[in-house]
């Protein structure tokens, strides 16, 4: 379990990098597979009646068609799961990759960044990656943390409110508070932030952000955004008043699956945005176990707060009432939260 509090000092945040991505690749392995895929490329531009994929291009069918003819996306995508497997230190979440579930090559081309648009064979965008780390470095992260992925800051400003007017009436010390699903850990930052407001010291509260992708780990604990030197601006700006107030040294980020929640000490205040209900949590199944599992880590009073802005909320995927059912299964007491739902788990 990656485990890592938040710094602003580059020795330690290149020292954790180094232990999530390789430095040492065995590029012998992909050699006979980049020699195919530049054989099958030299057909494809000799006899494809269609444009070849480029930047901006407007994939039509017939563009879908050609290139699945001769460069399968399956085949180009076994060979980057291969580079992802052997440049990253734990097994991968390949479905959060880019070569999930796109239909060709042409349109995984025009989701890639500029940088890694170097030419519309593959195998060429293979062989730099192979041979220049902070290149390879850059595309990972652009494949696990895509900015898709993520709203920024200040997401849920009703459910603020409510935790403003929770915070009243909810005095233990030292309070201790989870953001689950916390991604890059924009809302971790600022529920922070929220607290040192309403006049709390660092000493009085326990802040942790849980995550399954451990580069999302090294990103919210670093600030640190290789492929998006925007974002990291924006984000270390954002996240600025709490280093400068020392509020840092009361967070903890770790890569943690919800499906298997550690029994740890139980939580004041969970959140857990973006996630229940929608694309990525809504069978079942699935929900009882991770509403039960966040259901079990709340402390008697204490407050959970869910919501999925991002997603378009629950109701593609699950109804609302679904999960209204599934918090007072878990003895939580429902009601409406700002943009979502909370539970209050009685005292005990």
């Amino acid at each position: 379990m990656l485990s890592l509090s938040p710094s602003r000092l580059c020795w330690d945040a290149q020292k954790d990098l180094d232990l999530l991505i390789s430095r040492k690749l065995d590029t012998t392995c992909f050699q006979s597979n980049i020699r195919c895929l530049n054989e099958r490329f030299e057909v494809y531009a000799a006899t494809s009646p269609t444009p070849l994929p480029a930047p901006r291009l407007i994939v039509t069918q017939e563009i879908r068609y050609q290139s699945e003819l001769y460069l399968p996306v399956a085949d180009i995508a076994r060979n980057f799961q291969r580079l992802y497997r052997s440049a990253l230190t734990y097994p991968p979440i390949l479905s959060s990759a880019p070569f999930h579930n796109l239909l060709s090559w042409a349109d995984l081309f025009t989701i890639l960044l500029p940088r890694f648009q170097v030419s519309a064979n593959p195998a060429r965008l293979l062989e730099l990656l192979l041979s220049d780390h902070e290149l390879l470095v850059e595309f990972i992260f652009a494949s696990f943390l895509p900015n898709r992925f993520y709203g920024g800051f200040r997401r849920y400003p009703q459910q603020g409110e409510i935790i403003r007017e929770w915070l009243k009436v909810r005095r233990r010390i030292p309070l201790r508070c989870l953001d689950a699903a916390c991604g890059a850990g924009e809302e971790t930052y600022g529920l922070t932030n929220l607290l040192m407001e309403r006049g709390l010291q660092a000493e009085d509260i326990q802040i942790e952000g849980w995550t399954i992708e451990p580069l999302e780990v090294w990103a919210a604990a670093y600030a640190r955004f290789p492929h998006d030197r925007l974002r990291e601006v924006i984000f270390r700006k954002e996240t600025s008043e709490v280093f400068e107030q020392g509020f840092h040294t009361c967070i903890r980020f770790r890569s943690i699956d919800l499906f298997d929640a550690p029994r740890m000490e139980q939580f004041d205040l969970i959140l857990c945005n973006g996630l229940l209900g929608g694309p990525i949590i809504n069978t079942p199944h699935r929900l009882e176990q991770v509403v039960g599992n966040l259901a079990r880590l709340l402390a008697s009073g204490g407050l959970l707060l869910a919501a999925d802005h991002f997603h378009g909320g629950w109701k593609q995927k699950c109804p609302q009432e679904n999960l209204w059912a599934l918090l007072e299964q878990n003895s939580l007491k429902t009601f409406e939260a700002g943009e979502g739902v909370g539970g209050l788990k009685s005292y005990q």
